[in-house]
């Protein structure tokens, strides 16, 4: 089950340090529908740039650790359990989408050791022995990683969605990335229900309104520069068009607290029912 760290706790100090992701994951289970969500151009550019993510890391890491936009809680929340099944937060689609397989496994001592990083940071948190992973993990890893043989950890966001709360719980993260785990964010630049379902111009426009803003400031080699405007996101332009509420967007300030000092790029660029979709690499 991918369950198993170097003597369960210890992890190789000496691992070249690993760079953090922001990945789109799109739309429920697109990775197993036939019909690629009505989208198969894009959704197809999507499963290209996550199979090889999955190719470039899959030999080089040790666990993964997943800040997904579908579990919010009170406070920072470890999936402590050994064995998560799959959470099928997803409706609607068809029966096989809820019969699905993926060979991932928990950690508890690295789940511990994750809640012990945020502990020291003044997080209060808690554990939750029983939560399966989301489709905001499990689908785009299953793409990615179709048999890992390394543990996979999910963290929750806090629901008050607040930036730098979420900022800071990177930053308390940081030292995984020299310890062989990979901090995936798993959220979508652009989430506006509304605007996948009716599209039209008016979408598109903001869509790639806003995604020029993500990009641009995401690359500002100023750290704090990026990071007061990641703070500020909801006065970008057409921001509240493409983010109605935050969840979506929550992680990217997460991974970009554990990117610390080190510089963002944009790293997938595509599109999902025609409206602008970006994905992002720090380090």
């Amino acid at each position: 089950m991918g369950n198993s760290l170097e003597n369960d706790t210890k992890v190789n100090k000496e691992m070249a340090k690993l760079p953090v992701y922001f990945i789109p994951h799109g739309g429920g289970p697109w990775h197993v529908m036939k019909d690629a969500m009505g989208d198969p151009m894009g959704y197809g550019h999507l499963r290209e740039y996550l199979e090889n993510f999955g190719q470039q890391y899959s030999q080089k890491i040790k666990a993964i650790l997943v800040i997904s936009g579908h579990w919010e809680e009170n406070i920072p929340t470890l999936q402590s359990g050994s064995n998560p099944s799959l959470f099928y937060d997803y409706y609607g689609f068809p029966d096989y989408t809820y019969h699905l397989n993926w060979s991932a496994g928990g950690n508890p001592p690295l789940a511990e050791h994750i809640e012990n990083l945020l502990k020291a940071s003044g997080f209060v948190t808690n554990r939750d022995y029983n939560r399966g992973y989301d489709h905001g993990t499990f689908v785009p890893l299953m793409v990615s990683f179709p048999e890992p043989d390394f543990p996979v950890i999910q963290l929750s966001l806090v629901n008050t969605l607040d930036p730098v709360t979420h900022i800071q719980m990177g930053k308390a993260l940081e030292p995984l990335r020299n310890e062989g785990v990979l901090i995936v964010g798993s959220g979508m630049s652009y989430h506006s229900m509304r605007g996948f379902m009716t599209g039209g111009t008016s979408a598109i426009k903001n869509a790639e309104k806003f995604d020029k803003w993500l990009t641009e400031t995401i690359s500002n080699q100023d750290i704090e520069t990026r990071n007061m405007g990641l703070i500020n996101w909801y006065k970008a332009p057409s921001a509240l068009e493409c983010h109605p509420r935050s969840e979506h967007l929550v992680p990217l300030f997460v991974v970009t607290g554990a990117a610390a000092n080190d510089e963002g790029k944009l790293d997938y660029s595509g599109t999902l029912m025609g409206l602008k979709i970006s994905g992002y690499k720090f380090g």
